[in-house]
């Protein structure tokens, strides 16, 4: 049985010597052989809102795979996608322990050419869904709601 593994660095230099209210919360996160370094901070108050956090890029992972395993299943179903827009939520009550993502909504705007109907749209979302392996991965309620278009 084969097994993917992925690696990731993720690196912060500072001071925490002053306390909580003193230190930077930006850091960067690479992988081995990838040129882009993905700078991050936290999502909490202390956060640069400029910069992305461990939350929205989860959020973006998650719908990022939805959105290959849909092309992909698609492709093969010979439906031809010209555009897919994701406006995804997720989210993280405070008052719920542990704290942590419980819902995630995809709202996915799916336009597509040609003959097709907006059943077998929803029939691939669903199955493209089954694949994704974030979403496999993850203990968030997920919920996905396309709207289809058809393009002329």
């Amino acid at each position: 049985m084969s097994t993917h593994r992925y690696e990731t660095q993720v690196r912060w230099t500072g001071s925490t010597g002053l306390g909580w209210d003193a230190y930077t919360r930006e850091h960067t996160a690479t992988a081995p052989g990838v040129e882009q370094a993905v700078g991050i901070t936290t999502g909490e108050s202390k956060g640069d809102p400029s910069v992305l956090n461990p939350e929205l890029l989860l959020l973006m992972a998650a719908s990022s795979c939805q959105m290959l395993w849909f092309l992909d299943v698609a492709s093969r179903a010979r439906v031809d996608v010209v555009d897919y827009r994701d406006d995804a939520v997720a989210l993280m009550p405070l008052d719920e322990e542990p704290v942590r993502i419980t819902e995630i909504e995809l709202r996915p705007i799916i336009t597509v050419t040609g003959e097709v109907s907006r059943e077998r749209i929803h029939k691939l979302v669903d199955t493209a869904h089954r694949h994704c392996f974030v979403a496999n991965s993850l203990t968030a309620q997920m919920t996905i709601t396309p709207t289809v278009e058809v393009s002329t």
